[in-house]
Order: C-alpha cells, then structure tokens, then sequence
C-alpha cells in the first residue's frame, strides 16, 4: 500500500523547506521525521504535555496536534532555532546556570514558551511566568528552577537590551 504524499512549505528557523509528508501528518511529525530537527518532543499526541512546543509566528503551538499544512507561510522556530551562531540564547544559558533542565525531555517546550513571554513582556512576574508555562508538564522538577532562569534571563535580556540603547546613542 503505497501513500500519497502532500509537498509542504516550511519556514523553520529562518530556512526554507520543502518536503513531501502524508497528509495526516502534524507539524512534529513533520518536524521530526521530514526535516529531522528532533529537539521538539514527541509525547503524549495529544496536546496535554507541552513537549512538543515551538513558536508559529512567535505564538507558543502544540505541533502535535497541529496539521502541517496551517503552519504554511508562517515563521516557526523550534528549539533549535533559539541559538545563534554567537551562542545559546540567554534562556538556554539560564537554565544552564540554574540546573533547571533534569531529564531535558520537556526542556525545549519550555524555553520555547518562554521566549515567548520574554519577547512580549521585558519584566515578566513570577505569576506570569507561571501562566505562560502552564502548559508545559515536567515531571523532574519542582519548577522553581524554572522560574527562577526565566527570571534570570529576563534581567540579563533587560540588562543587554539596555547596554545597546545606551551604546546607540
């Protein structure tokens, strides 16, 4: 039994792709076995867990409950797409410094929901932290180390992002 295959066009972090998948196929399946960037979690399927979380259009999505086809002609970034060349963002060094990632399995969820806070709110509070990250589980932590690198990100971004204006002028 052969299957039909769609031809998809994707922009994931900042690249274009082209690809033929099934077409039942999400945005992580997509993600995942077409394009092989495997840092976004495959795990409930459901929409429940949160691992599977990457930014479309800058706005946190469950790739596994989303068809490929509705993230066409949309900017996706998934956790492999948060570094630069210069190095991790500052989240990812954060979290690093902070012991806030364990088993790593709802990391990339994480920090991709919590770029997103940190791209619309500069000084986000404890409790907005908490909303933005309540739909992602993890089951290693106690979430304070969590909170406490996105707050520690959101200071050094606030104290980057100053540094520049002041260099600009």
């Amino acid at each position: 039994m052969s299957t039909t295959l769609e031809i998809v066009r994707l922009c994931v972090n900042g690249d274009a792709h082209e690809t033929g998948v099934p077409s039942h196929y999400t945005l992580l399946e997509t993600l995942r076995y077409a394009l092989r960037l495997t840092g976004s979690k495959q795990g409930c399927d459901k929409g429940d867990c949160g691992a599977c979380t990457v930014l479309v259009d800058s706005v946190p999505t469950l790739a596994c409950i989303t068809p490929v086809w509705e993230a066409e002609g949309c900017a996706i970034t998934t956790v492999e797409g948060l570094a630069t060349p210069a190095g991790p963002h500052p989240l990812q060094d954060e979290f690093d410094l902070k012991g806030a990632a364990q088993c790593g399995f709802c990391t990339p969820g994480i920090l991709c929901s919590a770029v997103a806070l940190l791209e619309r709110t500069t000084e986000p509070s404890r409790e907005q932290i908490k909303e933005a990250l309540a739909g992602n589980l993890c089951r290693c932590t106690g979430y304070t180390k969590i909170l406490d690198a996105v707050e520690a990100a959101a200071e050094r971004l606030n104290g980057t992002l100053a540094a520049e204006e002041e260099s600009d002028r």
